[in-house]
């Protein structure tokens, strides 16, 4: 049987438009396209995890309404168990806007929305425990987080926090000591310290598990203990949008782990994931299937 992730995160839909360039503050931009994409960080690592061959539950909320029953279909699709999905009639399913310039960056602001109102109960922690792994993100209240990483300590569950958006890490999630996977900018806020590498210094020193600082195509930073390696980045076929890169990374680095592969390796394949990722516009449409990523890792 497939290793099985669970993925305790945000589900929404995004609102995406390309533009030829990224407006400033108070200044309209025109000539988009527009396109509408299911995402959420956790519903985005779900979909990543599946893609990677995972048996994927998912566990979120979106509201009773029209968003939320298009997120729950694009989830089932992809083989991914939605029965932990709770529909709430109080809120409305999460929204992201997404601008997207023309080298792939972009700016994103989201309304929670249900994904707001999550809570865990007895059920979703008895399959937290039962899981080979687990992902969790910062789209979601940091208690239902911190519940979800508090369940896979005490099971010697393998957990994983994507600190995405970015905000401090609480003592007690450093005692809990999932494998973190920042970017640079969640690093020095994580931390409160500006400075990237002395905030990778005092994290390290306080954190009592792995941390992985993802930095796109220059690839991930590991400094476990006293060990700090480097792994470089995947250079992309094309390069139309950064949206996801960063879900499909977490993503796979959960199914590998899952699955038993060592840091390194798990490393290796999130990497060249995220690389893949990149070449279509949407936050899922250029996840790798397994099969194919695994060609893009045997071609190299």
């Amino acid at each position: 049987m497939s290793a099985h992730v669970v993925v305790i995160g945000s589900i929404n839909v995004d609102f995406v438009v390309l533009a030829d360039r990224l407006p400033r503050p108070g200044e309209t931009v025109l000539g988009g396209q527009f396109a509408t994409h299911d995402g959420g960080k956790g519903a985005n690592q779900a979909v990543a995890a599946a893609r990677g061959g995972a048996r994927v539950s998912m566990i979120g909320a979106v509201g009773n309404d029209a968003h939320g029953e298009r997120a729950i279909a694009a989830l089932s699709t992809e083989g991914i168990d939605t029965s932990r999905i709770r529909t709430l009639d109080t809120a409305s399913t999460g929204v992201a806007l997404v601008a997207i310039g023309p080298r792939g960056e972009n700016q994103i602001v989201v309304a929670p929305g249900a994904n707001a109102m999550l809570e865990l109960d007895d059920e979703d922690r008895a399959l937290i425990g039962s899981a080979d792994a687990i992902l969790t993100n910062h789209e979601i209240p940091a208690t239902a987080s911190i519940d979800a990483l508090r369940v896979a300590h005490r099971d010697g569950v393998t957990a994983i926090l994507n600190p995405a958006p970015a905000r401090a890490l609480s003592a007690e999630i450093l005692s809990l000591g999932p494998i973190l996977t920042p970017n640079e900018h969640e690093l020095v806020v994580a931390i409160g310290n500006d400075v990237t590498a002395a905030a990778l210094d005092e994290l390290a020193a306080r954190h009592s598990g792995p941390i992985i600082v993802t930095q796109g195509p220059a690839g991930a930073l590991l400094v476990d203990g006293q060990r700090r390696e480097r792994f470089e980045g995947r250079i992309p076929s094309s390069l139309v949008d950064t949206t996801g890169a960063g879900d499909t990374f977490c993503g796979v680095l959960a199914v590998w782990l899952a699955e038993g592969r060592s840091l390194d390796e798990s490393i290796i394949a999130a990497n060249a994931a995220g690389a893949i990722s990149v070449s279509a516009a949407g936050a899922r449409e250029g996840m790798p299937t397994r099969e194919a990523l695994e060609a893009f890792l045997g071609s190299r």
